[in-house]
């Protein structure tokens, strides 16, 4: 009974750092959620992107610029990663993995050369999370406050988005390429503005990240995306996929309880080393549950691989 109680103290006091840094990487995971399931574009742009936007906004908070500004560079910059990539996969006709593996590589050489070092503090500069009115600056709460209302700002736009013919045509490209080019809609368009919108995501996060942290770094986001698969993945049993807000708040919703998730790991005792083990063992889980669920047999397989 006593470990219990002390398991729950101690992620009690681990939840409000763990719920504001859920918020910030949750648009990491709407980064890994756009292309995956909206145009079915699997990409893995997403983890260059990142610290793409951390180093961005690291470089010019370092020299005392307005953390908007600092925002909206990283915004653009990660939204010209994604671009590139999808123009990769459809000029030259390169698989959207190894398109975005291509990406990734580069852009790790470009962030040496934004920062001019491996990493970068940016501890005591002016941040966004020292302008909430709601609580004493760079605090948990404050950042739960600031991070929470951009995300509920980002799901709105978002939502609205999806529903005009814009947004539809990103999604009917997901569904249907073909049929899609057949009713009039540039596919170009639509994938390369479509990847290079979840890239920009990304890209957002990184730059609240440094901002919340304070520092940036070339390898801050190793790793991110296999967190972010399984925040997604959580998110989409919680919420469903049926509709398109659903979708939209399945990376938030994942993000928040996947990160609760991982606290309560390490309240418990685990390793911090062996969360990453963790965390592929559960996306794996997670992708094989419907064949686990259908019980297919060997012999089936085979039979289906022959067809």
């Amino acid at each position: 009974m006593a470990m219990i109680q002390d398991i729950f103290s101690s992620f009690v006091a681990l939840v409000p750092v763990t719920l504001a840094q859920s918020l910030i990487l949750s648009f990491v995971v709407l980064g890994i959620m756009i292309p995956f399931r909206m145009l079915s574009f699997p990409d893995l742009t997403s983890e260059g992107a990142f610290p793409l936007g951390g180093c961005v906004a690291g470089v010019l908070l370092a020299t005392g610029q307005s953390p908007l500004t600092a925002i909206a560079a990283a915004l653009i910059a990660g939204f010209a990663a994604g671009c590139c990539t999808a123009y990769i996969h459809l000029r030259f006709r390169i698989h959207t993995l190894l398109a975005g593996i291509l990406m990734m590589t580069m852009l790790y050489s470009i962030n040496l050369r934004i920062m001019g070092r491996s990493n970068l503090s940016v501890f005591g500069m002016e941040s966004l999370f020292n302008w909430s009115p709601f609580g004493q600056p760079g605090f948990p709460s404050t950042k739960i406050v600031i991070a929470g209302a951009i995300g509920l700002l980002v799901l709105v736009l978002l939502y609205l988005f999806f529903k005009t013919e814009r947004g539809t045509g990103i999604r009917a490209v997901g569904a249907n390429p073909d049929m899609a080019e057949a009713q009039g809609i540039n596919v170009w368009t639509a994938t390369i503005g479509g990847v290079g919108l979840a890239s920009a995501f990304s890209a957002l996060s990184g730059s609240l990240m440094v901002q919340s942290q304070g520092f940036a770094d070339v390898n801050m986001g190793l790793g991110i995306l296999i967190n972010g698969l399984a925040a997604l993945m959580i998110g989409e049993a919680i919420t469903g996929k049926q509709t398109v807000l659903r979708q939209l708040a399945a990376p938030f919703v994942g993000a928040v309880v996947y990160y609760q998730l991982v606290s309560l790991c390490l309240a418990a005792g685990m390793p911090p080393p062996d969360l990453k083990l963790a965390t592929g063992l559960f996306v794996l889980l997670m992708l094989a549950l419907p064949s686990l669920k259908r019980g297919r047999a060997p012999g089936a397989a085979r039979e289906v691989m022959r067809e």
